[in-house]
């Protein structure tokens, strides 16, 4: 038989085993913390001193403190009986950030926690057709060099009104950065924060673009020589009618 449950990893009774109660108690308490999770933040570097029982986080990459410089990047940290607790979060897993208002899920692929949200939104016409609200995210890491391109790219035939940027591991090597597309490196926003946790939405007027269009970001006074970087891509995109 097997010591835990195979999703949760909840602490299974044993035959024969002396005080069930320890091992039952240790499997409601992983219960408690694992459904219906709500955390803190996300992007919180040093162990809080002074953590509310029952109170969680999820470890940003890089974290210090006594317990939090041994859990891995992605782990969920629980505080209860006076110390921590760290879970490895499983594909697909669901958690609400507090201070972010939002909902993120485990990427296994990725190894990374991503907003629970569809990239792709459809709302059909009345005649046949459709428009497409159109949504996506990227997350670009280890910087290098005076310019990095992103994978993602703002659709052919869209209507852009924002791409939004957040620093998520400090960058180094430059003083700050611009977001932007080829041609116009700025103008997403200009001189943006290097610092991790630093963001921008770089709002523009309904724009219109007819060709693929990366995003790219272009490093000022020096170099990019690492840090971590999320867009998002927020346009609309139309669709002809259903014949």
């Amino acid at each position: 038989m097997s010591q835990t449950s195979p999703t949760l990893h909840l602490p299974l009774v044993q035959p024969a085993q002396a005080q069930k109660h320890v091992t039952v108690n240790e499997a409601l308490l992983r219960l408690d913390a694992l459904v219906r999770t709500v955390v803190e933040s996300r992007f919180l570097a040093a162990q809080p001193t002074e953590p509310g029982e029952g109170s969680a986080w999820l470890i940003p990459a890089g974290a210090s403190g006594d317990s939090w410089s041994g859990f891995a990047a992605g782990d969920l940290a629980v505080f209860r009986d006076g110390s921590w607790h760290a879970y490895s979060p499983r594909d697909r897993w669901c958690v609400h950030v507090r201070d972010e208002a939002s909902d993120v899920r485990w990427d296994a692929g990725a190894q990374r926690w991503r907003r629970a949200r569809p990239e792709h939104v459809l709302v059909e016409g009345d005649t046949g057709g459709a428009t497409q609200a159109w949504l996506g995210d990227e997350v670009i890491a280890g910087l290098t060099g005076s310019s990095v391109q992103s994978t993602l790219v703002i659709p052919a035939r869209s209507v852009v009104f924002a791409v939004s940027v957040r620093t998520r591991e400090s960058i180094t090597g430059a003083l700050s950065f611009d977001c932007g597309i080829a041609g116009e490196p700025g103008k997403f926003g200009g001189s943006l924060g290097i610092a991790a946790g630093s963001s921008n939405i770089g709002v523009i007027g309904p724009t219109a673009f007819y060709d693929d269009a990366p995003v790219v970001l272009t490093a000022n006074g020096g170099d990019f020589a690492g840090g971590e970087v999320a867009i998002a891509i927020h346009a609309w995109r139309p669709v002809a009618p259903i014949a």
